[in-house]
């Protein structure tokens, strides 16, 4: 049996940070967390890796990201899906839902055949499913989503998109209050998988009757959606209110408001926030424009829009909103969660998100910056930006 030790590691548990501690992994899993004592002598016997008192944390996993370093996942390759794996696991996410944008159904099918072809066998982060953001999106909150594409709810056309995703369909987001959405909802919650609200106009009462039928998720909260307004709570309050429901944020300093942020954290927990990147192709590569959702995208100071300036997804990655979280003032521990247990969770993965034992060893590094040191995913090494 293969036995590897990290030593003089900051860890972050489910409910506090242990300042210094060993982890043990045996066959892919963790076998232990041992405490240590400040200051003690590391054993760099082989094996025996020195984390140098970096903070160790379990790989994030994003429920929501279209792209990264110039490959966009509906481009019609596998090539861009192994990319986005590859960069996952760069900035500290081991697990990912290839999440689709509003489009033909033609163009749907591909990226979802070719997942297929990628899942189990990617040199970074595993692909954890689909997340099938549109085309079942209201035109009034589009956002960057194209509205050629958007569409009242079709069960017969939804029906044989998940006989050809199977199981690995996890997340569809839609609009709630379109003509046929209560049926859909009903239908993907029997089978198990995540209703998301989002480009909605919905009401409050609307989105009551949702989160009635099943829906459980808020896609990018705040943005695509009706507004709160005191005498029109519309969705988002409707979701405040509902312990069942989680939230995605974006904390890249655009998309919300430092408050709003603080807001969410404050009403729904660490158990109800889920921090997401939203990145499309533009993320790891900086300014310029690219082609996303079928519109010409320009990123200028690492912000993403169309050319009447509406907000097209986000560049930032999982360290940085993780970082971006702390300096907003949320616990460190609790921001932690917001990345990784609290995601594993929603999603049914049990032995992700979490540094105890038994769970997988998804495992990531991080410096003072909360720039990755290295990535591990079920106790393989898929990353290292340094000789550790």
């Amino acid at each position: 049996m293969t036995t590897t030790r990290i030593s003089n590691v900051r860890v972050a548990l489910r409910d506090e940070m242990i300042e210094q501690a060993s982890v043990v992994i045996e066959e892919g899993r963790i076998a232990a967390v041992v405490r240590e004592e400040k200051g003690s002598h590391t054993d760099l016997q082989p094996g025996h890796w020195d984390g140098q008192g970096k903070l160790l944390i379990p790989g994030m996993i994003d429920v929501h990201i279209h792209g990264a370093r110039g490959f966009d996942m509906m481009d019609g390759t596998t090539r861009s899906i192994e990319e986005v794996s590859i960069v996952c696991a760069e900035t500290g996410c081991t697990s990912f839902l290839a999440t689709s944008v509003s489009s033909t159904i033609e163009q749907l099918t591909e990226m979802v055949q070719n997942v297929a072809k990628v899942a189990g066998r990617e040199a970074g982060a595993r692909i954890a499913g689909i997340h099938m953001e549109g085309p079942y999106l209201n035109v009034k909150r589009k956002g960057m989503q194209n509205e050629r594409y958007l569409r009242h709810p079709d069960l017969a056309e939804l029906q044989s998109i998940l006989a050809i995703a199977g199981n690995r369909m996890k997340m569809v987001t839609l609009a709630p209050e379109l003509p046929g959405a209560l049926e859909m909802i009903a239908y993907l919650t029997k089978r198990g998988i995540i209703v998301a609200v989002a480009h909605s106009d919905a009401t409050y009462e609307e989105a009551k009757l949702a989160f009635a039928t099943g829906a459980s998720h808020i896609t990018h909260c705040f943005n695509g959606m009706r507004p709160i307004h005191h005498r029109d709570p519309g969705l988002i309050a409707a979701a405040f209110e509902e312990e069942k429901v989680s939230l995605q944020a974006i904390v890249d300093g655009v998309h919300l408001h430092p408050a709003i942020v603080r807001l969410m954290h404050r009403i729904k927990g660490p158990d109800g926030v889920v921090l997401i990147t939203d990145a499309l192709q533009a993320m790891g590569l900086g300014d310029g424009r690219y082609q996303f959702g079928g519109h010409e995208t320009e990123v200028v100071d690492g912000v993403a829009r169309l050319q009447d300036g509406t907000l097209a997804s986000s560049t930032v990655t999982m360290n940085v909103a993780l970082r971006n979280t702390v300096e907003l003032g949320i616990p460190l521990h609790e921001a932690i969660a917001m990345a990784t247990r609290t995601p594993a969770d929603i999603l049914g993965l049990s032995g992700k998100g979490r540094i105890e034992e038994r769970a997988d060893a998804d495992l990531v590094l991080l410096d003072e910056q909360y720039n990755v040191v290295w990535t591990m995913v079920e106790g393989r090494m898929v990353y290292q930006a340094e000789a550790v």
